[in-house]
């Protein structure tokens, strides 16, 4: 290694399965937006998914969608910004002043197992182990809300511990 080159702190292999799981959790937006492809939903999706949410509950909309309750069309889940944290990735949305929403896909060898949506909530995802107290991050915050159009609405806020 040269002199100049900076170690990263993440492991290759770590780096290489976060990768796979933001690509798979954007293939399955994809999968819903290309006409609501739900073959290829079904396949990134446990069978067993342990979904939770948290909103109006007329704004279940994700859930209906996977469920086949409701079509593609009704409601368009067009991610603003998806992330990797630890083992989750999260993506964000909004429309205008009035819809936001976060879901955090949970992902284990390469399958979907953990849905949590929040619908018009704010949302901070704290490190909440012994190993986040210890290194990485001061003030245990690993990701916040940031919807550059809402910032003037009072939402109820929720903090997520992983």
């Amino acid at each position: 290694m040269s002199a100049d080159a900076i170690e990263s702190p993440v492991p290759e292999s770590v780096l290489k399965v976060e990768m796979q799981n933001k690509g798979i959790v954007d293939a399955l937006y994809k999968g819903l937006s290309n006409g609501g492809d739900m073959g290829k939903v079904a396949k990134l999706i446990a069978s067993d998914l342990e979904w939770w949410f948290h909103g109006p509950p007329q704004c279940q909309h994700m859930m209906r969608m996977l469920t086949g309750e409701s079509s593609h069309t009704k409601f368009k889940f067009e991610p603003r910004c998806i992330e990797v944290v630890g083992d989750c990735v999260i993506a964000e949305g909004w429309e205008g002043a009035q819809v936001y929403w976060v879901h955090v896909w949970t992902l284990k060898d390469n399958v979907i197992t953990q849905f949590r949506e929040y619908f018009n909530t704010w949302l901070t995802v704290k490190d909440i182990s012994p190993h986040g107290w210890e290194i990485r991050h001061e003030n245990h915050t690993l990701w916040r809300s940031h919807p550059r159009d809402l910032f003037k609405r009072s939402l109820p806020g929720l903090i997520l511990g992983i």
